[in-house]
């Protein structure tokens, strides 16, 4: 004490003395983002039929191929929910209703040689689904499982050519009811909005149609998949529930690396020729399905929210089908065939906006890959017994979107430098015609390889934290 009282008249200073403190008014916390209350939006997509187990059977001819009736087209529609959260989870219900612009694409079965020819369609023309959701939520960020109820319209047709006079022609057209399941990640964009990419899988069943074409009965059988693929923005009832949108963009600038896993199917268009005998020229779709994952690198540059940058990738596949048996598989006359995305890879830019913590971003550029079919024969009136393989690398293009935020797993590790993506690629690897010989019959094999991925990747920030801590 004795000390402290020198020291205070030793230097003459006294509280009056002080010069008057100014105070700066701290900025106040940014309002937490509330996912409960209703909502409305729409969204758009793709629709890809997934790989399934279809027959036609015409016992008399005789004939039971096997095949993938794997439509493809773009995807409309409209959605609805409501969202309860407590805590960081959020509970809530959804139903949409889409319109579906199908490829008409169809399978030419049955040697498809003017002789004899089944030409087998199937479209789901509109699909609706009534779903729960389960997510969790960091702040204005939401990763969410849903499934539920799914109905939709499908069309089945045949038209045919036996004994080279037209045989006619048959379609159904029936509402289709079964179950979805899936996952999304939804962010706020700003005010009352908030954006979401999504994936589906959708199982409407099977279908068994018996009729007579050409004085001869048939049994027509397929199963109902779909494979949807979409993006969406919804607008959320009442005042906006945080400022977080006018917040500054994070820090996407520099160099990253990371891994990512996924799925993908494949809707690759394929020709089978053989010019003797009479001729075979079957055409059909091989859908391979499977898992995807793999190793990416990249760099990003910014002005302000906008973000550029490249990307290269490099992908194992499982994606496999052997389901289509052709050339009636009937004893003595069969062509299996099975067919393998083994490995793929892409370089591409990316351009994207970021909204606080959270990058939505375009993506296309160059893609390759290896692809592996073998046929398997026996076809007794032309000599043919044994199997060919056909393996090759393919230069094409990949296009999509996705969605990258900080790395939030619940509250126990929130690093700095990492980041989480949800991503859907296109990838287009183009025709290969490849000819083969067995048994000294020449073949022909074209394949238009066409694949879709939606995966999740997680990617490590070598030059700065893209945020603090959100």
């Amino acid at each position: 004490m004795i000390a402290a009282a020198w020291a205070g008249g030793a230097f003459g200073v006294h509280a009056t003395d002080l010069p008057a403190r100014s105070y700066t008014k701290a900025p106040p916390p940014p309002a937490v983002f509330d996912w409960s209350g209703g909502y409305v939006g729409v969204n758009i997509g793709v629709a890809v039929g997934g790989e399934g187990n279809s027959a036609l059977s015409i016992p008399g001819f005789p004939s039971a191929e096997t095949f993938n009736l794997a439509s493809a087209g773009a995807l409309g529609g409209m959605q609805a929910g409501y969202n309860y959260q407590f805590g960081n989870w959020v509970v809530g219900a959804e139903a949409d209703l889409q319109g579906i612009s199908n490829e008409k694409h169809t399978n030419c079965i049955l040697r498809c040689n003017g002789v004899s020819s089944a030409t087998v369609s199937q479209d789901v023309s509109w699909l609706g689904t009534v779903r729960g959701r389960v997510g969790y939520a960091t702040g204005p960020i939401l990763n969410y499982f849903t499934g539920g109820f799914a109905y939709g319209g499908v069309r089945t047709s045949d038209a045919e050519v036996l004994g080279g006079i037209p045989a006619g022609s048959v379609a159904f057209n029936r509402t289709k009811t079964g179950f979805t399941l899936g996952s999304g990640l939804e962010a706020a964009i700003g005010g009352n909005w908030t954006g979401k990419i999504e994936y589906l899988y959708v199982d409407l069943g099977s279908t068994a149609d018996g009729f007579t074409l050409g004085g001869t009965p048939h049994l027509l059988s397929t199963q109902v998949r779909e494979n949807i693929f979409r993006a969406g923005v919804n607008y959320r009832m009442g005042g906006p529930a945080t400022a977080f949108a006018a917040t500054p963009a994070a820090n996407w600038r520099g160099f990253y690396a990371g891994a990512n896993g996924g799925s993908g199917i494949a809707r690759d268009e394929t020709v089978h020729t053989i010019a003797a005998g009479g001729g075979f020229n079957n055409s059909l779709d091989i859908a391979p399905r499977g898992f995807n994952g793999g190793l990416q690198a990249g760099y990003n540059w910014q002005i302000g929210n906008w973000v550029y940058g490249l990307e290269t990738d490099f992908q194992g596949s499982t994606q496999i089908t052997d389901r289509s048996c052709l050339d009636t598989c009937a004893p003595g006359s069969i062509a299996n065939f099975r067919q393998k995305l083994e490995w793929f890879g892409t370089t591409r830019g990316r351009v994207g906006y970021g909204v606080g913590p959270i990058l939505f971003y375009a993506t296309g550029g160059l893609a390759y890959g290896g692809v592996k079919t073998r046929v398997t024969e026996n076809i007794v009136a032309l000599g043919i017994n044994g199997s060919a393989t056909v393996q090759d690398a393919r230069i094409g293009y990949a296009a999509g979107a996705g969605v990258e935020t900080p790395l939030e797993v619940f509250d126990w590790f929130t690093p700095e430098r990492w980041t989480v993506k949800s991503e859907y690629l296109y990838m287009d690897l183009g025709n290969s015609s490849n000819n083969y010989i067995l048994n000294g019959v020449t073949h022909t094999l074209t394949t238009n390889e066409q694949n879709h991925i939606f995966r999740t990747g997680v990617n490590y920030r070598f030059d700065a934290p893209v945020v603090a801590k959100y």
